[in-house]
């Protein structure tokens, strides 16, 4: 049995600590709490939105004039070196969870905030490693048909920060088999270890933000030549970072009202404590221009802007 719920904030449940409220909210344990408010939301012709763990959405200042739809199921468990996890699941607790146990494989992913649902909906990944390289299968539920259906890895139309799901809304992600790697827990716990102190070591761990702001973009080949000689390392896919562009134009700093385009990682948009969805909106639009009149390439978000 659902709860439906008025005018609750929203902002506490995001990374960004930024924006209003929803004007009804529903918390979904099961498969079954989602139908019920998909129905409930359709039987009053009214939109409804689905948030995971916050972590790479931005909610508007004036709040969600609609169902708001809290995916909260994170049971999971192991068998032999496969991980069965629901949606809701925290993937950094996963990921130690899975450490005690001797599986491991995608340390490089932990401190990534967020849940499963969201780090598989946007191929989440970091230091050369993404989400997409433990997935089997993942299981999702038709929004407007109640279906539920399993896609296969390749099913699933992975690439860099995207996937099926994200072209297909209709579909929302309520569960994933991974497949880990064995390995001593304490050599893993390690790895786990020095990727977070390296994230924090960039500011990257702990802050109000929703994580990378925009996506690598693919450049021209001049401005890929540029950034490897520079940097002296090689383009993947002929991408340079968003960072390095951001930084380039002397946008690195850059603030609009309580956001700033963090010193120490410059695709991080920051709250600095009292920034609104509108500061966050204007400093990226400005970014975008700046980029884009100085090196002819279009920046695009990362995260959601809802």
């Amino acid at each position: 049995m659902i709860t439906i719920q008025e005018n609750i904030p929203l902002a506490s449940l995001t990374t960004f600590k930024i924006g209003g409220n929803a004007k009804y909210f529903v918390e979904a344990s099961n498969v079954a709490d989602i139908r019920d408010a998909i129905k409930w939301a359709t039987e009053k012709s009214i939109r409804f939105v689905v948030l995971a763990g916050g972590s790479n959405v931005l909610i508007p200042d004036e709040g969600i004039d609609a169902l708001v739809i809290r995916i909260a199921s994170d049971h999971h468990s192991f068998e032999q070196t496969e991980l069965a996890a629901d949606a809701g699941g925290n993937l950094l607790e996963i990921i130690r969870e899975a450490s005690s146990m001797g599986l491991g494989g995608w340390e490089k992913l932990a401190g990534i905030p967020g849940t499963i649902g969201g780090a598989i909906r946007g191929n989440a990944g970091a230091f050369g490693s993404e989400i997409k390289d433990f997935i089997v299968k993942v299981g999702a539920l038709h929004s407007q048909t109640g279906e539920t259906r399993e896609f296969s890895n390749a099913d699933c139309n992975f690439s860099y920060r995207h996937s099926l799901f994200k072209d297909h809304p209709e579909w929302i992600i309520i569960s994933a088999h991974l497949s880990l790697l064995e390995a001593t827990p304490l050599d893993i716990h390690n790895s786990i270890e020095e990727t977070i102190a390296e994230r924090e070591k960039r500011h990257l761990q702990n802050v109000q933000a929703a994580g990378s702001f925009f996506m690598n973009p693919v450049a021209p080949q001049n401005i890929v030549d540029m950034f490897e000689q520079e940097k002296g390392v090689k383009s993947r896919e002929g991408r340079v970072p968003a960072g390095w562009l951001i930084e380039k134009v002397g946008m690195k700093g850059a603030t609009v009202g309580g956001a700033i385009a963090s010193i120490q990682h410059p695709n991080y948009l920051v709250n600095t404590g009292n920034a609104t969805a509108k500061d966050v909106r204007e400093l990226a639009e400005k970014i975008k221009q700046a980029v884009k009149a100085e090196f002819d390439v279009s920046l695009q978000e990362e995260a959601a802007l809802l």
